[in-house]
């Protein structure tokens, strides 16, 4: 759609159709990279934006100070081992504490459907909506409905879709993905979104952070007032009661869950809590860890529509459960996978992420979290290769609120890769022949004699600068310092 002023007489309040600029572009461009690039050229595109890489290492040594602050004077180990034991205990117990909350949730009136696949939750979902009879969906952050390419299929079925949180609103009108788990357009400018604004506005607007957050404001509050169906995600599902956990930090959250006559929440079956007193421990982890808040501005706890005497609310309320994969971790080699709460911390440390930033990954998740879930959610065939997107630094693992050993789960990745042959051949081939030659002594010394004669004459002055056979990938960006044997 294009981005123009509003039509005489067609406002932004009061009932009246959304303007024309706030008509999001149908079908995010390159959502899901994985099978039409190699990581190495979208993180070769994504260095090329020098604002992107210096935006990224501020903001996330920002987060990584505060998260240090908040924790400071407090057992922050003890508080990390115990939601290390809660979610191992919640994940090895899944089918029995979904099952629990499924019976307690349909006793609150909620309707629960199940999605085997991302293919299911689109359908479903849209299913809901269609009986519903809506013409506009309001969208709270949810990484799973990204997971799905929800908005894209609910736009097939004609409905008008508006994300809500504020960076993502920027993002879908802009035709772009999500960057990180909690800051969204972490690689985007101010002038880029002034730059929109302008458009939408169909005047200049200043580059000023209050005035563009109150235009988007209005509009987005026109949006709530008009939805017929609002769409979230969940951060924990509490077995015991049967309800949704919704942490955010700003007012959206509230208002697609309220105001829209119908709500529905798409929600990994993984984020299951055996008890609400969990919250206790995982609450402060999970905002201390996400932004360094000691807690999030609003925790919504979600119990199902309004009932009779109660003036607010929606009229139905239905949660799809998302498989998508996770159940076939269950028991296995990656099972910890499924420990993550989406907190953001592991993208913060990772020295790869923060250089090339979340779009390098091709997917929904980047950083470590995405080196891990891409190739389990999507096949070695697509994300395979981002298992090496990585310095195995063990950054990620110090910093993961409920420990979950991400440099292990890289390194198991890696060897299922080999095992799967999903490697490309020439690399198996040139690591057959690495490990037979360094069998043996009289191979190894006579390959690494002729490494170092080949580098000697490839060198001035010490230094090679120039890309090399083998080492074109090294020798590229950086020049090798030849130091003297010993």
């Amino acid at each position: 759609m294009s981005a123009t002023a509003p039509r005489e007489g067609e406002g932004i309040v009061g009932g009246q159709p959304l303007p024309d600029g706030w008509a999001a572009p149908a079908h995010r461009p390159g959502a899901d990279d994985l099978a039409s690039t190699s990581f190495a050229e979208r993180a070769h595109e994504n260095l090329q934006r020098p604002f992107q890489r210096t935006a990224i290492a501020n903001a996330t040594d920002h987060t990584v100070k505060a998260l240090q602050e908040r924790f400071e004077g407090t057992d922050h180990d003890a508080l990390r081992e115990e939601a290390r034991r809660i979610r191992a205990h919640a994940i090895a117990n899944l089918p029995a504490y979904l099952e629990q909350w499924v019976d307690c949730a349909e006793a609150r009136g909620i309707t629960v459907h199940f999605a085997a696949d991302e293919a299911e939750a689109r359908r479903l979902v849209a299913g809901i909506c269609t009986d519903a009879g809506a013409a506009r969906v309001v969208k709270s952050k949810s990484m799973a409905s990204e997971e799905i390419a929800l908005n894209s299929a609910l736009e097939d079925a004609g409905l008008d879709v508006v994300e809500t949180d504020l960076g993502e609103f920027v993002v879908q009108a802009m035709g772009d993905r999500p960057s990180h788990v909690i800051a969204p357009i972490l690689h985007r400018t101010a002038g880029e979104v002034r730059e929109l604004f302008s458009a939408m506005a169909g005047e200049e607007l200043p580059e000023d952070p209050v005035a563009l957050t109150s235009f988007a404001r209005e509009g987005l509050r026109h949006a709530f007032l008009t939805a017929d169906v609002g769409i979230s995600g969940g951060n924990f599902l509490i077995a015991e009661t049967g309800e949704v956990v919704l942490v955010t930090n700003e007012g959206n959250g509230r208002l697609t869950t309220s105001l829209p006559r119908v709500h529905i929440a798409l929600v990994g079956i993984e984020k299951l809590l055996p008890r609400r007193s969990d919250l206790a421990v995982l609450l402060p982890l999970l905002t201390g860890h996400g932004t360094g808040q000691r807690i999030t501005t609003y925790v919504s706890v979600l119990g199902g529509a309004r009932g009779a005497t109660e003036p607010d609310g929606p009229e139905q309320m239905h949660v799809v459960l998302l498989d998508g994969g996770r159940s076939a971790l269950l028991g296995g080699e990656f099972e910890e996978a499924l420990h993550c709460i989406r907190c953001g911390a592991c993208q913060n440390v990772c020295p790869v992420y923060r250089q090339v930033g979340g779009h390098a990954y091709g997917w929904v998740y980047g950083g470590p979290i995405g080196a891990v879930l891409t190739p389990l959610f999507r096949g070695q065939a697509d994300g395979g290769e981002l298992s090496h997107a990585t310095t195995l630094c063990g950054a990620c693992d110090d910093i993961c609120p409920v420990k979950i050993p991400l440099h292990d789960l890289l390194l198991g990745l890696r060897r299922r890769r080999v095992a799967e042959d999903a490697a490309p051949v020439s690399e198996r081939i040139a690591f057959a022949a690495w490990g037979l030659a360094w069998r043996h002594p009289l191979l190894y010394r006579a390959t690494t004699g002729a490494a170092r004669a080949g580098l000697a004459l490839a060198a001035q002055n010490g230094v090679v600068s120039r890309r090399l056979p083998g080492l074109g990938r090294w020798t590229a960006t950086r020049d090798l310092v030849l130091g003297r044997r010993r």
